[in-house]
Order: structure tokens, then C-alpha cells, then sequence
């Protein structure tokens, strides 16, 4: 089903900005061949991720180790699409039968980092502040002004971790290379292409505001599609396939 038969080399394509719009409109597309499908793959990622994510002390490292795997999965349905192939429930565990190891390193990198992130802005703010923070009371004027420096700061170190996280899923997926690798290369890919990123991601920003006024609905078809125009965006950013 699920057929590792990408190229042995990837190159980074330098996209336009206007390519923000495309992936969505191609990513939307993607969605159409079958809403049905996507919308039963959801379900599933959902009812298994939100007890995990829910279990004690372990819950949030289980779901978040396992989260690129699933979103592999979710490429491959993808790719199987663009192939003009099924799209199968079974596409949704595909990141279990390969490299999966690999994809957890993934999650796991990516949870360290925002730890450290987390860490770091701790780190960066008075004792009282924290303490407040903590016990979910008002800051004064001063400490909420004196927030905006560790905010920005802790915004600066996220950037790159997301970066880094974006493409790792796929290219450790369907391309089979190591953790490191992977988000190497995403971090590269998205550095190179930060205009149209920046783009994305707020046009996704207003959709997912627009899909939660009717009463979350519009959300069944927006979520897919994140998926499906990350996966789109990967094929046009190193042009691999259309």
C-alpha cells in the first residue's frame, strides 16, 4: 500500500510567497477526493490521542512521541491520493510498518526542545511573577510589562523548533531518513521559505477562527486540511511530486 518509492535526493525549492494560497487551494482538493475518508481518519487520531494525552504523568510524552507518526501516516494517505490510489484507514497507522523508530525520535526531539524553551522562560522571569503565574492571580501593570521581553524571547526559540518539526514527519515517513536528518532539512526548507510560511500559517490562523464560529464544525474540514497542505507544501518545496 504505502510504497517508499520517493527520490534518493531532495532538493529545496525557493517558492514564492503566492505559494501560501496554492498549498491550501491544493491542499483543499486533496480533501475533496474524499471528505468521508478524512474526516473517519480524524475521528480515529482523535479518539485515540485524547485518552492518551489524558493518562497521568505519562499522557502528554506518549501522545506527543507518538504524534509524528500519525501525521506520517496521514502523508502517506496523501500520497496515495496524489497517485490516484485509495485512501484507507490503514494509512493512518503506516507510520507504525516503517521507520518508526525514527518518527518517535522525532516527537521526542521536539519535546525536549520545547522543554527547554519552557525552561528558559521560566528562567527568564522573577520568583513572584512565577508564583502568581502559578496560583492564577492578576499581575500588576509593572510584572505583566516586564513579561513582554521573556515573551518575545520565548516566541524567538520557538520559531525554530517549529521549523524543525514541520517537515520531520514526512521526510522521516516517506523518505526513510533518521530524525536529525529530517528535521534538518525541515528547518532548511522552512528558513529558506520563510515569506510563504509566515503567509500559511496566518491564512490557516483566520480559517480555523472562521471554521469555530459555527460551533466548531467548519473544523472537520479545516483540520484535514492541514494535513493535506502540509503535504502539498512538502511537494512543492522539494518538488517531488504534483
Amino acid at each position: 500500500m504505502a510504497e517508499n518509492t520517493a527520490p534518493p535526493t531532495l532538493t529545496i525549492k525557493q517558492v514564492p510567497a503566492s505559494s501560501a494560497w496554492a498549498w491550501i487551494a491544493s491542499g483543499f482538493r486533496l480533501f475533496k477526493l474524499n471528505p468521508a475518508m478524512w474526516i473517519i481518519l480524524l475521528v480515529i487520531y482523535l479518539a485515540i490521542m485524547i485518552p492518551l494525552s489524558m493518562l497521568p504523568i505519562i499522557g502528554s510524552v506518549v501522545s506527543t512521541l507518538l504524534a509524528p507518526v500519525f501525521a506520517a501516516g496521514m502523508m502517506w494517505g496523501c500520497q496515495a491520493l496524489v497517485r490516484n490510489q485509495d485512501l484507507e484507514i490503514n494509512h493512518l497507522f503506516e507510520g507504525f510498518k516503517h521507520n518508526t523508530s525514527q518518527l518517535v525520535a522525532v516527537g521526542g526531539i521536539y519535546m525536549l526542545s520545547l522543554l527547554f524553551v519552557a525552561v528558559i522562560a521560566v528562567l527568564a522571569l522573577d520568583k513572584a511573577t512565577v508564583e502568581l503565574l502559578v496560583q492564577g492571580q492578576d499581575l500588576s501593570p509593572e510584572q505583566a510589562d516586564a513579561m513582554l521581553l521573556p515573551i518575545l524571547m520565548t516566541f524567538l526559540l520557538l520559531l525554530p523548533v517549529l521549523m524543525a518539526y514541520w517537515y520531520a514527519p514526512v521526510l522521516a515517513g516517506l523518505h526513510n531518513l533518521t530524525a536529525v536528518e529530517a528535521m534538518k532539512l525541515s528547518f532548511n526548507a522552512c528558513l529558506k521559505n520563510l515569506l510563504p510560511f509566515f503567509l500559511y500559517g496566518f491564512i490557516f490562523m483566520l480559517l480555523l477562527i472562521v471554521a469555530i464560529i459555527p460551533f466548531g464544525l467548519g473544523l472537520v474540514v479545516v483540520v484535514p486540511m492541514m494535513m493535506t497542505s502540509l503535504y502539498t507544501s512538502y511537494a512543492d518545496v522539494f518538488g517531488v511530486e504534483s
